[in-house]
C-alpha cells in the first residue's frame, strides 16, 4: 500500500476534525468524498505532515507520516484548493521552482517545467505572468507544480473548483489520463460526486471525522439497497412513516418524486402493502439505476 493510516485523530480546539480514521488506498485513483467540514483537507495535510495527529500512526510511500514528513513531501505531488502562487513570476519558472523544493537539479527543473507545462495545455502560455492567468489556467499551473518532480503519488484537493463545465471536463480527462496512462496513484478529494464517478474506481467516504465507507465504488452502489422511483396520490406521511420503520430511507425532490431506497432483505411488493393500509394510490412506479450520489447520500444520512 502507498498509503496506509490507522487510528487517526486530530481537532481543533473542541472541534473534532478526525475521530479515529483509519484507511488505506489501492492503486489508481481513489475518490476522497465527504461534506464540508467531513474532515478530507485535515487527512491530506497530516498524509503530507503539515499536521500532527493527536493520535494513530501512519505511513506514505513508505515513510512515516511522524518522523519523515520532509521526504514524503519531496515524493508526492499536491494540487492545493487555494491558489499558491508567486506573483511577478511566469508559469515555467514557477513551475521549475517547484521542482527545486523537491530538490530536482535547476537545469533538469526547468527541463522538466517546460514538458509538464505543455502536457496541462499551457506551454504556448508559459511565459505569461501569473497574475494574468484566468481561473482555468491557475487550476492548470498547480496540476502542472504537483507534477514537475515525476511524482509517483498525487494529492488532489478540489481540483476542478471554480472552473466551468468545459475546464472541468478537461481537468478531469487530464487526470484520467495520469491514473490510466501514466500509473500514478491518485487520492482525489472533491464535493462533486459526478467527478468522482468519471474519474475514480474507488472510494473513501468520510461524515463528521470518521470514515463511513470505502470500497470500490460498483460494489458500494450495488450494496445493501435497492433505489425505486415514485409518485403517489394521497398522504405520504404515515406510509413513508411505516416503510422509514422496516429500514427505508429516501428523499422528495420538488416536484414530488420520491427516490426510495429499499434494503435488500425487503420485498418491493411491501411497499404496495404499506400505501394500501395508508390510503396512498402509487400512480409512477420504477426500479431506477443507483449513483454514486445514492449511497453518498445513505452514508453520509439523507435529509
Amino acid at each position: 500500500m502507498k498509503v496506509e493510516v490507522s487510528h487517526l485523530h486530530f481537532s481543533y480546539g473542541s472541534i473534532k476534525a478526525l475521530d479515529d480514521v483509519s484507511l488505506s488506498l489501492e492503486g489508481g485513483a481513489t475518490g476522497l468524498l465527504g461534506p464540508n467540514g467531513a474532515g478530507k483537507t485535515t487527512l491530506i495535510k497530516i498524509l503530507l505532515g503539515f499536521l500532527r495527529p493527536e493520535r494513530g500512526e501512519g505511513r506514505v510511500l513508505g515513510y512515516d507520516i511522524l518522523h519523515e514528513p520532509r521526504k514524503i513531501r519531496q515524493l508526492v505531488g499536491y494540487m492545493p484548493e487555494d491558489d499558491c502562487f508567486l506573483p511577478g513570476m511566469d508559469a515555467v519558472t514557477f513551475t521549475a521552482f517547484f521542482g527545486e523544493l523537491a530538490g530536482m537539479p535547476r537545469q533538469e527543473a526547468m527541463k522538466r517545467a517546460h514538458e509538464v507545462l505543455f502536457y496541462v495545455g499551457l506551454g504556448e502560455a508559459r511565459y505569461r505572468l501569473l497574475e494574468t492567468y484566468s481561473a482555468g489556467m491557475r487550476q492548470r499551473l498547480k496540476l502542472a507544480q504537483a507534477l514537475v518532480h515525476d511524482p509517483k503519488l498525487l494529492f488532489l484537493d478540489e481540483p476542478t473548483s471554480n472552473l466551468d463545465p468545459q475546464g472541468r471536463m478537461e481537468i478531469l480527462e487530464l487526470i484520467k489520463d495520469l491514473a490510466n496512462g501514466k500509473d500514478i496513484q491518485i487520492l482525489l478529494s472533491s464535493h462533486i460526486l459526478s467527478d468522482i464517478e468519471m474519474v475514480c474506481k474507488h472510494v473513501i467516504i468520510l461524515n463528521r471525522g470518521k470514515v463511513v465507507a470505502q470500497g470500490k465504488i460498483k460494489d458500494l452502489k450495488a450494496m445493501n439497497f435497492r433505489l425505486y422511483e415514485l409518485k403517489i396520490k394521497g398522504e405520504r406521511e404515515k406510509w413513508l412513516a411505516e416503510l422509514a420503520a422496516r429500514g427505508c430511507q429516501f428523499e422528495v425532490t420538488e416536484d414530488g418524486l420520491i427516490r426510495l431506497y429499499l434494503p435488500a432483505e425487503i420485498n418491493p411488493k411491501e411497499i404496495f402493502i404499506a400505501a394500501f393500509k395508508a390510503g396512498v394510490q402509487i400512480r409512477h412506479f420504477k426500479p431506477s439505476e443507483s449513483t454514486l450520489e445514492d449511497f453518498f447520500a445513505r452514508a453520509v444520512g439523507v435529509d
